[in-house]
């Protein structure tokens, strides 16, 4: 297997994010990353990254972070009334309730519907947007090896039912040529192995590798059908604090499953830290104090920089 890759999420999540992750694509750290299309920010995010572009060793491939847990909604209320918090274009429904929806037939086709609607709007910005970034590379004979329209989401949202056909449905209808979407099917096995790291893993980080684990056949399928490499994904059981020691001492297990089973290796990490001041009602309180605004993101950045794959 090739050099695995170094994917970083949350571009444009907020101003403070994006300049650090900047500082590791400078440094020609990062082979992917994933752009947020709904934050008050994300113009002046894409502005700062355009300008940075002509002096980036290379652009890295760039998917679209569509996000239905946090954010606005770019499709409007009027469109994604139950995807919003009342009275509000905030998102509001949550990865429960869009779980929830999968699951309930008589809110499934709403949901589905209102679904499409935002997807839409997420992916006719960031695409934009992107393939702006793709002209002043080329302007600038800084590499990128960006064809088509790559997906993935916050907090792994894609992966639900509901949202999964509703995405694919959009891709076929708006006629994207899709190269890339995220199966973030993690192996669990890999982090048995060694004993000692046991207590270094929080319990309910399992919980989300076995719930997406459930979901990872269809992504399966689905590559396998169009012809995409099938892949694992690693940035699950160590959420919020892929740091460089416990990465170190797994990414030869890690790697040598990947290549026994045919897969590529995408390492997900988000090395770029919120600053408190920056939490605005856009982003969820809980998840801010819990995760966004947390040092453990600068652990995540050292490990980008200093990580030998």
């Amino acid at each position: 297997m090739s050099k695995p890759d170094i994917h970083a999420d949350d571009y444009a999540l907020t101003l403070n994010t994006s300049r650090d992750m900047l500082a590791c694509m400078r440094k020609g750290r990062l082979d992917s990353i994933s752009v947020v299309p709904n934050m008050g920010c994300f113009e002046e995010c894409m502005e700062l990254l355009c300008g940075e572009i002509p002096k980036l060793p290379f652009l890295p491939l760039l998917s679209v972070h569509l996000d239905f847990v946090e954010g606005r909604s770019l499709a409007g209320r009027e469109r994604t009334p139950d995807l919003t918090k009342p009275d509000s274009d905030l998102m509001g429904l949550g990865w429960g309730g869009l779980f929830a929806a999968s699951y309930l037939l008589h809110k499934r086709k709403k949901i589905k519907a209102q679904l499409k609607c935002e997807i839409k709007a997420q992916l006719a910005k960031a695409q934009g947007a992107i393939k702006k970034c793709m002209e002043i590379a080329d302007e600038n004979g800084i590499p990128s090896g960006q064809k088509g329209l790559r997906i993935d989401s916050h907090q792994h949202a894609h992966m639900i039912p509901v949202v999964w056909e509703a995405v694919l449905e959009v891709v076929r209808e708006e006629g994207y040529t899709l190269e890339y979407i995220r199966n973030s099917k993690e192996p669990l096995g890999v982090f048995l192995t060694d004993v000692s790291l046991y207590k270094t893993y929080r319990p309910v980080n399992f919980v989300k590798n076995r719930l997406l684990s459930l979901y990872s056949h269809r992504a399966d399928r689905y590559c396998k059908a169009t012809g995409m490499k099938q892949m694992y994904l690693w940035g699950l059981v160590m959420s919020g604090r892929m740091d460089q020691g416990r990465i170190e001492r797994l990414y030869g297990k890690m790697k040598r499953k990947a290549e026994r089973d045919g897969r590529t290796l995408e390492i997900l990490f988000h090395p770029g830290i919120t600053l408190p001041e920056e939490v605005t009602p856009e982003i969820a309180k809980e998840a801010a104090d819990d995760f966004y605004t947390r040092k453990d993101r600068h652990v995540e950045m050292e490990a980008v920089l200093g990580v030998k794959w």
